[in-house]
């Protein structure tokens, strides 16, 4: 049968963008490593031409540096088309995966939404409320039941006006106890004027007094 009507033929890849672009970015490195070189050839002629003096020689160097820039800007504008060229596939490359990435976002998204709808199906809200409202009602009674247990039992009823005349005499006998001034009026006896033991003892103001210092009791 392949002799009668031919084998068909493979089919072959599209190329790979990626690719593509890095094959053209690896000749245009080539082209400018080749610019490179006919840079420093040119610099050579031209610091040869300027030690040299018109005649036949100077022109025979001025002939192979024309030539050389000649091929210098034909590389140039290789160079720049490759760029061109590199630059354009990387734009269209960008817009193809831009494009892949917004399907692979509205997909997801689809997906998800059809998961909420799933999800949104189990969940009533008539059952969310009644469980609001049972837990208001339990909270509500705890806080009764907190109340009777913290009911005080056999206070006596007292007016607080009299409990605030009560507070204000408290705080005048607390003031009493804290006064010291009475403590100005004890005279204390002078300290003795002589040692202990001495014949005749008096204090500061001539009374006479014990070894201790404490005034004599008359016999």
């Amino acid at each position: 049968m392949n002799r009668i009507f031919g084998k068909a033929k493979e089919k072959v890849p599209p190329p790979n963008l990626t690719d593509v672009i890095t094959g053209v970015d690896g000749r245009a490195d080539n082209i400018e490593q080749k610019i490179s070189k006919l840079d420093v050839e040119l610099k050579k002629y031209k610091d040869q031409m300027v030690k040299m003096r018109e005649g036949p020689a100077k022109n025979a160097i001025k002939q192979k540096a024309l030539r050389v820039l000649k091929q210098r800007k034909m590389y140039e504008n290789q160079s720049v088309s490759l760029r061109n060229q590199a630059f354009n596939m990387e734009q269209a490359n960008y817009a193809v995966q831009s494009l892949k990435d917004t399907q692979s976002t509205v997909a997801a998204m689809k997906t998800g939404v059809k998961q909420m709808q799933k999800e949104f199906k189990n969940i009533k809200i008539d059952d969310i409320e009644d469980i609001q409202d049972e837990m208001a009602d339990m909270l509500e009674q705890a806080d009764e039941v907190q109340e009777a247990l913290g009911r005080s039992y056999g206070m006596p009823e007292i007016d607080d006006d009299e409990l605030a005349a009560e507070l204000d005499a408290l705080g005048d006998e607390i003031a009493l106890d804290n006064d010291t001034s009475y403590l100005d009026e004890i005279k204390t006896p002078s300290a003795p004027s002589r040692e202990p033991g001495a014949d005749s003892i008096t204090n500061k103001d001539d009374v006479a007094v014990d070894e201790f210092g404490l005034p004599k009791l008359t016999a």
